[in-house]
């Protein structure tokens, strides 16, 4: 179960989903979280899918068209900090899968300002019980600033209003990715 915390995360994703749930995938990447919730919420469902870079949309299209799950899919070539443009209904479940596009330009990576203001736009979005399940790469120096911004910010949320849980796997080295759980427990 504890392998790494992206498996862990997935998980979660299949605990939190059903048939028929709204979620959102705030950073594309290759499409392969994207295609992971088009399958749990199923063709009732809707999946949101964010992302700047040109070649993120192209791999995702391309990956959800092979699997047919293209018509379950928003893809939205912009940052997520935009999110509040683009969803206008409640959402089930925000996934984060942060740094850098897999195989892409490492210079590229998500920003620790932009993603706390997703993070901040989505609790606005979260349904009651919602998740937000944040993959935190804090190995490189801008994953750190994330870490450490996303850390900081979850600590200040009100405990009546949501529970938040930081996941590490202390014993490995070089810095592994952790999970920052942030679910909603009151209405809004």
């Amino acid at each position: 179960m504890f392998r790494n915390v992206v498996e862990l995360a997935k998980q979660i994703c299949q605990l939190k989903l059903k048939q028929g749930d709204k979620a959102a995938d705030c950073t594309m990447g290759n499409g392969n979280d994207t295609a992971f919730l088009c399958g749990l919420v199923g063709e009732e469902g809707k999946v949101y899918a964010f992302d700047i870079q040109e070649e993120a949309i192209i791999n995702t299209s391309e990956k959800l068209q092979k699997l047919k799950l293209l018509d379950r899919a928003v893809l939205i070539h912009a940052g997520h900090e935009t999110i509040d443009a683009y969803i206008m209904e409640p959402i089930r479940l925000f996934m984060f899968n942060l740094g850098y596009l897999p195989k892409g330009d490492h210079k590229i990576t998500t920003q620790k300002d932009t993603t706390l203001q997703a993070v901040q736009k989505c609790l606005d979005l979260l349904e009651p019980d919602g998740l937000i399940l944040l993959v935190i790469y804090p190995g490189h120096e801008r994953g750190k600033e994330e870490q450490e911004a996303l850390e900081a910010f979850a600590s200040t949320l009100n405990q009546k209003a949501f529970n938040v849980a930081h996941i590490r796997l202390t014993n490995q080295v070089n810095d592994p990715p952790e999970l920052l759980c942030i679910e909603r427990v009151l209405p809004r």
